[in-house]
């Protein structure tokens, strides 16, 4: 069964002409590991077995990067089929995702739902806020599981971050990486924003995209107000140590 998943997520990266335009660079590499997309958890399941590496000697699972990658390629590749882009949702429960599902959202022009998921969305046609989209990304099917059972109700295909533990049921393309972490979650949805405007054709892949993936992290909201007070203190204290300074200055003259 390994081998033919293997062989099968080959495929996602291989073109007519041969090329290997699509194939991973050492710097994208680089990049996923310093996310720590690769750490899964200590449990594993049947489904998600086969994107196994190997396993850390805390019992820590690693994910297979290769296999990672190909199946970003093969989400990013059914994201660019549809034809409106308003038509793709992203949705994230989880905290640490919904800035990135934002970002991601306003990068290729897709809708997305950060927060409670209201029950209704997809399958109460009566409601404010409903919406029939081709496609739904989630960022963790365990706690996105009201969007992933609307999405089975109405026939919706379903493309989901998924861990070592996460169960697959209802899931149609399972991107294997680690969905706990803030940076891997924003590193995931930053190159797959990225994979779709390169197909599109809208950024070239000869050129670094200028859109910076620290725009898709998880910012805590104590923390930012801290800065910002700091921010404000600071010309102030400038001000009260320069003060401070003349006055030395004229007591000397």
């Amino acid at each position: 069964d390994l081998t033919v998943s293997v062989l099968y997520c080959v495929d996602m990266t291989s073109i007519a002409s041969g090329s290997k335009v699509l194939h991973a660079s050492e710097a994208d590499m680089q990049k996923l590991l310093a996310a720590r997309v690769h750490l899964g958890t200590k449990n594993v399941n049947e489904q998600t077995e086969k994107y196994v590496y190997s396993r850390t000697s805390d019992g820590v699972h690693i994910l297979n990067l290769h296999m990672t990658w190909e199946k970003l390629m093969l989400a990013a590749r059914i994201l660019v089929s549809i034809e409106n882009p308003e038509d793709i949702m992203c949705c994230s429960v989880r905290q640490f995702g919904q800035r990135a599902v934002l970002k991601f959202a306003q990068a290729i022009g897709a809708n997305y739902l950060a927060g409670r998921f209201i029950p209704g969305t997809f399958t109460n046609q009566i409601q404010a806020k409903f919406y029939q989209p081709r496609v739904l990304i989630v960022t963790d099917p365990r706690t996105d599981h009201q969007a992933l059972n609307e999405a089975r109700l109405t026939n919706i295909p379903v493309i989901a971050l998924c861990d070592t533990d996460t169960p697959m049921q209802y899931v149609d393309v399972g991107i294997p990486c680690n969905n706990r972490g803030t940076h891997s979650i924003a590193m995931m949805y930053w190159l797959l924003a990225r994979e779709v405007l390169r197909m599109r054709g809208a950024i070239a892949r000869s050129v670094p995209w200028d859109v910076q993936v620290d725009l898709f992290f998880y910012r805590d909201p104590d923390e930012v107000l801290k800065k910002d007070e700091r921010a404000i203190a600071a010309p102030t204290q400038e001000g009260v140590e320069w003060k401070a300074q003349e006055e030395d200055w004229s007591a000397q003259q």
